[in-house]
């Protein structure tokens, strides 16, 4: 049982390559029971998904083969020695184009993530590598609650799910995992109008519960060793039905747009 102060993640093992049309909820389960250490599930429990497996399961990927570059995606490509179909799909996907310097596009998505080059990633796609792309699920909320749903009628207990992607920081190099879609808990936590230790209200200090957990499990996970699951417990974040929308910094109060 975990004890206040500490917080336990759990690479779960035995997920095999997934294609599309998988049930990685089931794959999930599996994995579950084939990793010493994680059942019985607890209360208060959450398991963070990559993005990788669940775009691949959902079929949100592009065969580069079937793709014709603009004359735009022509003319960055050769600038940064990029491949132009996958700059295509960047442009495909961006709602907006923020910023474009040094082979890097960042862009705001549909869901309204501003990442680079859209979270569109030729890593980790399997046997299809050099033709395949992952573009982020459509609705990583939805995704996560499928997989919530599953888990709870298979194991018997509601635990949350945090669906991660690698993004990376404003001033700030490398990457990091945060969470693009959620079930079960809320995604922040906001401690605005509470006394911090030394009694002063505290005015401003939302914490991203959701992000700091995908970011921990990252660490058990790693990019290249094939664990795409993890259970992440004693984190106990805000039980409720959040949605990553709560996580995303409205244009009106975007200090940067």
């Amino acid at each position: 049982m975990s004890t206040e102060g500490r917080v336990e993640v759990i690479a779960l093992a035995g997920l095999p390559e997934v294609v599309e049309g998988d049930d990685i909820a089931a794959m999930i389960g599996d994995a579950l029971n084939a990793t010493v250490g994680v059942l019985p599930l607890e209360p208060g429990d959450v398991l963070v998904v990559t993005q990788k497996i669940v775009s691949k399961a959902e079929g949100a990927t592009v065969d580069l083969r079937t793709i014709t570059p603009s004359p735009e995606a022509v003319e960055w490509a050769a600038a940064w020695a990029r491949d132009p179909r996958q700059i295509q799909v960047v442009l495909d996907q961006a709602v907006r184009v923020v910023r474009k310097a040094y082979g890097v596009l960042i862009v705001e998505t549909h869901h309204g993530f501003v990442c680079a080059n859209a979270g569109v990633d030729a890593s980790n796609v399997g046997p299809a590598s050099g033709d395949l792309v992952t573009l982020l699920p459509r609705d990583p909320d939805a995704s996560a609650a499928r997989i919530r749903e599953a888990i709870r009628a298979r194991f018997g207990i509601d635990i949350a799910v945090i669906v991660s992607d690698s993004f990376g920081r404003p001033w700030r190099w490398g990457i990091t995992d945060v969470a693009i879609g959620v079930s079960g808990l809320l995604p922040l936590e906001d401690l605005r109008g509470t006394p911090d230790a030394d009694g002063r209200v505290m005015q401003s200090t939302v914490r991203a519960i959701a992000d700091e957990i995908a970011s921990a499990a990252e660490l058990a996970l790693g990019k290249i060793a094939g664990r795409p699951v993890a259970l992440v417990r004693g984190a106990q974040p805000p039980a409720g039905e959040g949605s990553v929308d709560d996580s995303i910094i409205p244009s009106a109060n975007d200090l940067f747009r």
